[in-house]
């Protein structure tokens, strides 16, 4: 099947919304305008973060939630759900994520934030979220619109970042050091596209190693938001059943659920690990992939790339929508329409309880 992923009339005739291209421009997201509107704020101490999310739109808030670990001195939680928990209050700021800007998740999380008094932030590209920031002057960042939330991961990052800094919980010179990043990404992008051979693009064996089989992501503390982006571009792009989880975790439960029978188990393996994980992480990864030889697939490697964390997380999350989307391409589905998700968005919409 790699030749079909060589032929670049096939990609074309499979990929008709040209998802690839998307992707390819991904590293323009980093340079994009970020402006906070409705800035002004009362000075109020901020003693905690939480992140209001789902799926894609959630996923600039785990990557945050680790690349600002050195810096951050408050509690950051990330909620992908109906419910805010009970501890927020006037000095939490909560930030409402949702690209559509119509999630009914998290307008209800942002609708308990203002009842409990706590300061508000909202990131989307429009829909209520936009309309209501506009209305009750509401500090909020409007990210480009026309993607997938799961290929906004740089702008919502970005915007992020903005809003944080501008409530002074962190320092604004984290999106200038993501800003910096653009030219690195487009290089290393450039290795990705569909003009080059399978042989020489990683992005490409990797879809072809997963191909008729469930792939299962697994991250460590630094990648663990990686591993479950993986998930779910399998899930969304290539409409493939995909699983995750982390060390140590992993070794505590489902590290056992490998060794029973059959020994051909129907997956394709894959450890995400950083240069910046530490030695006894690395050591758990690299024995438990030696206790478990022959109980399950070997596992792949899949080493990030760049001088920081911040880098090498990118860096991962655009080689994991090529990969998933030469995926989709395998397995013979487009791979930029969600109809069933969106047909639950509407039946939902349409049947309120």
């Amino acid at each position: 099947m790699a030749d079909i992923l060589d032929d670049i009339n096939v990609i074309q005739q499979k990929d008709p919304a040209g998802a690839l291209r998307v992707i390819a421009s991904q590293y323009e997201q980093a340079t994009a305008d970020v402006r906070v509107w409705n800035g002004e704020h009362d000075d109020r101490e901020i003693t905690s973060i939480v992140v209001t999310g789902m799926g894609g739109s959630a996923l600039a808030a785990l990557i945050a939630k680790v690349v600002l670990q050195p810096e951050l001195t408050i509690p950051f939680d990330i909620i992908r759900g109906y419910e805010l928990p009970h501890y927020v209050n006037r000095h939490t700021l909560v930030v409402a994520s949702s690209y559509s800007g119509n999630t009914e998740e998290t307008l209800a999380t942002l609708e308990q934030a203002e009842k409990c008094g706590a300061q508000l932030a909202i990131l989307a590209s429009g829909g209520t979220l936009i309309d209501h920031a506009g209305s009750f002057d509401i500090a909020h960042v409007t990210l480009p619109g026309g993607m997938q939330p799961r290929m906004a991961t740089i702008s919502s990052l970005r915007g992020l970042f903005a809003l944080l800094a501008n409530f002074g919980v962190i320092s604004a010179q984290w999106g200038e050091d993501l800003e910096h990043l653009s030219s690195w990404l487009r290089q290393e992008t450039d290795t990705w596209l569909p003009e080059i051979p399978t042989a020489e693009n990683y992005a490409k064996q990797i879809a072809l190693e997963t191909e008729g089989k469930i792939p299962v992501f697994y991250g460590t503390p630094l990648t663990a938001p990686l591993a479950y982006k993986y998930k779910i571009s399998w899930n969304e792009t290539a409409k493939n059943v995909a699983f995750w989880n982390e060390y140590p975790e992993f070794n505590h439960n489902e590290f056992m659920g490998w060794t029973s029978h059959p020994i051909e188990k129907p997956f394709a393996v894959f450890d995400i690990t950083a240069s910046f994980d530490t030695p006894r992480i690395l050591q758990r990864v690299e024995l438990s992939d030696k206790l478990l030889s022959g109980k399950r697939p070997q596992a792949k490697g899949l080493q990030l790339r760049g001088d920081t964390v911040m880098a090498q997380l990118l860096w991962g999350a655009i080689l994991a929508d090529f990969a998933s989307t030469y995926a989709a391409i395998l397995n013979g589905v487009d791979p930029t329409p969600v109809v069933l998700i969106e047909r639950l968005k509407k039946e939902l919409a349409d049947n309120p309880r």
